[in-house]
């Protein structure tokens, strides 16, 4: 690394720890941000999200859907995708290709996609298992659901005043549900985070205010994203 490049480093250190002494002390009764540090930074659950996407790239291919938008399946599919749907369960968004509900099933096609990606979606739904059991149904024979659901969190404001925020999920109660429909050994469940990532990420702090080792040291008993890879067989 040059001088230059090591200098900026160093200041690069010393902001973030200068930040985070300024907007992390322990007796804070108020975040820093209550929606996810979104206007200064990528939230912390996104970068795991993220992740799991990059590990799990060549799921993502042929047709996919993706719930929202569809800025994963541009990003982590690339050329691989032929064609590229969005999911929304309210008429009028102008993203959406496919107005559908995962809990009733009412819109959802059937056996028709390659890869469903479906991140922080369940928690959303309150009859979630019937969402999985239609987002199994939507899959062709070997298509891969890609998904993730929240284990500590604060709420949603946006999302809980539209259609409800409902669950906190961990390994074992995803992997649970999951297996019910998919099938045990069609089914691999992971964890993302650490006590001060979750704390942080409480706080409303972001990727930007954390070390990479700070992110990427994984503690099972603090589980910030859980994540879903499901094979249909």
């Amino acid at each position: 690394m040059s001088l230059r490049g090591t200098l900026r480093s160093i200041r690069s250190a010393v902001r973030r720890k200068l930040r985070r002494t300024r907007l992390f002390p322990l007796n804070r009764l108020a975040p820093v941000s209550r929606k996810f540090g979104t206007e200064y930074g990528q939230p912390i659950d996104r970068y795991y999200i993220e992740q799991f996407l990059e590990r799990h790239r060549a799921d993502i291919q042929g047709r996919v859907l993706e719930a929202g938008d569809d800025g994963y399946t541009r990003r982590f599919g690339g050329n691989r995708v032929l064609r590229s749907d969005t999911l929304h369960v309210e008429k009028g968004c102008p993203e959406a290709t496919i107005v559908g509900n995962l809990e009733t099933g009412d819109g959802i096609p059937k056996e028709d996609f390659d890869c469903l990606i479906l991140t922080q979606t369940f928690q959303f739904i309150d009859d979630f298992e019937s969402a999985i059991v239609n987002a199994h149904a939507a899959l062709r024979p070997g298509g891969v659901l890609l998904a993730t659901v929240s284990g500590i969190s604060q709420i949603s404001a946006y999302d809980m005043e539209r259609w409800g925020e409902y669950w906190r999920f961990t390994h074992l109660s995803a992997r649970r549900v999951f297996e019910r429909v998919f099938g045990a050994a069609n089914v691999d469940v992971e964890v993302y985070g650490n006590v001060l990532a979750a704390s942080a990420f409480l706080y409303g702090l972001t990727v930007q205010d954390l070390t990479a080792k700070e992110l990427n040291t994984r503690d099972a008993d603090y589980q910030l994203v859980i994540t879903i890879r499901g094979v249909r067989k």
